[in-house]
């Protein structure tokens, strides 16, 4: 089946299997199945309506709605809607079946829905069981992080984003069992390096891209078990050394020269056509432990998956869901867990199942159009009902949302809590549009109104001391411009104390930049046609065919490099 989107006007398929899996997750209600119809958008506008409901990096100060205590929220404190910090959010101090209501058949739900969200409490962050973790957000089981985004079982950790099981380590993204590394960008158990992409299994390493099971080697590329190599030579300890003291002599102008010699080697190195590791029929890139997924990327011990992203692990029968873990026969959803999760943002329990659009729920099952709510059941708007009551209202809601062309989809981008330009979908990877569009398509925008750090001065970067010997402890009062975005950021003392014990210098960029600048080094989420650059073969992959990268298909890649 042919369909034109009718947002963007791509066009795209439906397939059988998709039909069957869309029987498949439809409703039974009193023994009969509400169908779920076909999507009307493609793939990629579906994922940027989700995306849009999910803000991971911008935070505001604001007061807890409960306590009054000054609390760091993902909602700007202009917000309807009361938020509470996490603590006080999970008490029994407030109810969020109070806010009920009965369903009105003579408006859309979606309407409904926005007013039910904007009296609700809302959770500042999302964050579980953390230590000294005040300003993280989606981050879980964690101790003495400090801006660390999407994230679990970390330590001492800075800046960090998609990063699991680290330590002292700093500005690290989609990497996995770091310790005391910097700058590193989809890699695996690596101590004491700098600057890697895509590397696994590495000690002392610095500059390097696709390097496994090596130690002490800079500027390398597609290297395994290796010693003592600068650009892929061999070059003994020695030598080795005063190329390290130089790249680890605390000087940013040094610093500086070896992240150019690296970003000139990035086009050398030899790619293959996804990074997917031991995956039985999947299409996509960055899986593992998978079977049959397509168009699918980020994602671990996954199976029977389409149009997913950044799946944590176990995610299976499930089709077009972002953000998800330990969930079963789920479909447009985001941030979800558990079984039979339609059309939901936010679920954040594994024992959640058979909900339909409920924004943000705990431990409930069998929920309609519900927000904020924790062990509910039978619930409709929040409102309580019996399990008859449920299983005859929640069929005619259906049928009245099949009139007013909701049923079947997801929360519309103007329902999300947040502006746009607040959301993930809105980042320079997915989805940016422009101010213009945003607002020509009726998507709030909010203007920008960075509130300032708390500083004595504010120094340019470029007035910086070039070697972190000669930063002084009041570095910690100054506000540093960023010579690109020039916004202002500062430096904590934890920090310091890391750049120092590194022997690395103060970074010159905003975070935020820092963490554009190294997401720009990955593939979007796209797959392409192209041939292998060895053999010929036709191969799908997210390097687009007039990419200068040399892209190998597996067989060819492998013969290659070991």
């Amino acid at each position: 089946m042919h369909r034109t989107c009718r947002q963007c006007r791509a066009s795209f398929d439906i397939t059988p299997d998709d039909l069957v899996f869309y029987e498949k997750v439809s409703p039974v209600f009193s023994g009969k199945k509400k169908l779920i119809p076909p999507p009307t958008l493609c793939p990629d506008c579906r994922s940027q309506r989700r995306l849009s409901f999910r803000n991971e990096r911008n935070l505001y100060r604001r007061q807890c709605g409960l306590t009054n205590k000054p609390i760091i929220s993902t909602y700007a404190p202009e917000k309807p809607f009361p938020v509470f910090e996490t603590e006080a959010w999970y008490t029994d101090a407030w109810d969020p079946f109070s806010y009920g209501r009965p369903f009105d058949f003579y408006r859309p739900f979606f309407d409904q829905f926005r007013e039910l969200r904007n009296n609700v409490p809302r959770l500042s962050l999302a964050v579980i069981n953390n230590e000294n973790c005040p300003y993280v957000n989606q981050v879980w089981q964690s101790k003495n992080c400090y801006m660390c985004i999407d994230g679990g079982f970390n330590e001492n950790d800075l800046y960090c984003h998609a990063t699991y099981h680290s330590k002292d380590s700093s500005d690290c993204a989609f990497s996995r069992d770091a310790e005391r590394s910097y700058d590193l960008l989809d890699s695996t158990l690596c101590y004491h390096c700098v600057s890697l992409v895509d590397c696994k299994n590495c000690s002392d390493a610095f500059f390097s891209i696709d390097c496994q099971q090596c130690q002490n080697i800079a500027f390398c590329s597609n290297l395994r078990g290796k010693k003592y190599c600068i650009f892929n030579e061999e070059v003994g300890k020695e030598a080795f050394e005063r190329t390290v003291a130089d790249i680890l002599s605390g000087s940013h102008a040094a610093f500086e020269k070896h992240r150019e010699t690296f970003k000139n080697l990035l086009p050398q190195a030899l790619r293959r056509a996804s990074h997917n590791i031991q995956c039985e029929d999947c299409t996509g890139d960055y899986l593992q432990h998978s079977l049959r997924c397509h168009s699918c990327f980020d994602g671990d011990k996954c199976q029977d998956l389409k149009h997913c992203t950044r799946l944590d692990e176990q995610v299976v029968s499930s089709m077009d869901v972002d953000h998800g873990a330990f969930q079963e026969l789920a479909y447009e959803g985001l941030t979800i867990t558990g079984r039979n999760v339609l059309f939901t943002h936010g679920s954040y329990s594994t024992v959640n199942h058979d909900l339909l659009y409920c924004d943000l729920a705990i431990t409930s099952s069998d929920c309609f159009g519900c927000v904020g709510i924790r062990n509910g059941k039978y619930c409709i708007l929040n409102k309580r009902y019996t399990r008859e009551e449920y299983e005859t209202l929640v069929p005619k809601i259906i049928e009245h949302m099949r009139k007013t062309g909701e049923w079947g989809e997801f929360f519309p981008v103007d329902a999300s809590p947040y502006a746009y330009n607040e959301s993930v979908a809105n980042e320079p990877e997915y989805f940016p549009v422009t101010k213009e569009e945003a607002r020509k398509r009726g998507w709030s925008w909010r203007e920008e109104a960075e509130e300032p750090p708390q500083a004595t001065r504010t120094l340019d970067a470029k007035n910086l001391p070039d070697r972190i010997n000669d930063v002084m402890d009041d570095i910690l009062h100054a506000a540093i411009r960023c010579p690109v975005s020039g916004r202002l950021f500062k430096v904590i003392k934890q920090e310091l104390e890391f750049y120092r014990k590194m022997r690395l210098p103060i970074p010159h960029f905003h975070p935020d930049e820092r963490h554009k600048r190294r997401m720009a080094l990955r593939n979007p989420r796209k797959l392409w046609i192209r041939s292998c650059m060895k053999c010929g073969k036709e191969m799908r992959t997210t390097y687009a065919p007039e990419r200068p990268e040399i892209v190998y298909c597996e067989e060819c890649y492998l013969k290659e490099v070991y």
